[in-house]
């Protein structure tokens, strides 16, 4: 069974263009990212899955040098683009994780791994996003191939193309859905941002970087990364604002499994 862990990644953010190039610790966001998914416990390939555009060509330039294989496809269409590198690559089980998410804690990739390794593989898709617990910013969707190629198969609404999996967790009828919350029993999810759209994001995570990348590199952990925030309040409140804003603000109404409660409106 090959496992394959895509990390989608462009350099035309609307809201913060070239995020995934804004230098941490003296490297590139992506760079760093990478770096933290290699330090999954399990065994699973790594692609980043960016666009066919000539502005993405940085992004396939900066795969070659860290030896991290890169497939180009469509600009928007992201199931297409998940669907194709994944069939590509001949993958069994799909993992999708965003290229925005530069503190995720590998521990919490292995735990979905290891949730769907023990569960003997019955579920078709498992998540910790339904609902979410850990800090925002820790997204991880694993999903089977057979899966992934149904719902580009059958998926038509434009958001269920852009974000990849809408369609799969949006038909629980269908599909076998697994979940995993926070062992804690915390629930981080509206709280705590560790995810990057903003400005105010880019300057907590590299905030976060420079204080504990030269003493823990390159795996530093999410319980880390809030003992700093305890010992160091004013870090946490830089990007505190836009904390629970999300991309489901667009469609409450449309999203039959997503409740208000669980996205903020920008304000």
């Amino acid at each position: 069974m090959k496992t394959l862990i895509i990390i989608q990644a462009r350099t035309g953010s609307t809201r913060l263009p070239n995020k995934v190039l804004l230098p941490l610790a003296r490297a590139p966001l992506l760079q760093r990212m990478i770096e933290r998914v290699r330090c999954i416990s399990g065994t699973a390939e790594i692609i980043v899955a960016t666009t066919t555009d000539r502005s993405d060509e940085p992004i396939r330039k900066l795969c070659r040098k860290l030896g991290v294989k890169c497939f180009s496809g469509h600009p928007t269409d992201l199931l297409d683009r998940h669907y194709q590198a994944a069939k590509l690559e001949q993958a069994d089980i799909v993992v999708k994780i965003p290229s925005d998410c530069p503190l995720i804690d590998p521990a919490v990739i292995d735990c979905i791994l290891r949730f769907q390794r023990n569960s003997m593989r019955r579920f078709d898709f498992v998540s910790n996003l339904h609902p979410a617990t850990y800090p925002d910013g820790n997204d991880v969707e694993l999903m089977t191939f057979e899966t992934l190629e149904t719902a580009w198969r059958v998926a038509k609404k434009n958001y269920e193309r852009e974000h990849t999996t809408p369609y799969i967790w949006e038909h629980p009828e269908l599909f076998k859905l697994g979940n995993v919350e926070w062992e804690l029993d915390l629930n981080y999810s509206m709280t705590h941002r560790w995810t990057i759209d903003f400005q105010e994001d880019y300057e907590f995570i590299k905030t976060v970087y420079d204080e504990l990348w030269d003493r823990l590199r390159p795996n530093f952990s999410m319980h880390e990364i809030l003992t700093l925030l305890k010992l160091k309040p004013e870090i946490h409140e830089i990007n505190a604002r836009y904390a629970g804003v999300n991309w489901y603000r667009h469609h409450i109404g449309e999203l039959r499994t997503v409740s208000a409660a669980e996205t903020k409106q920008l304000t």
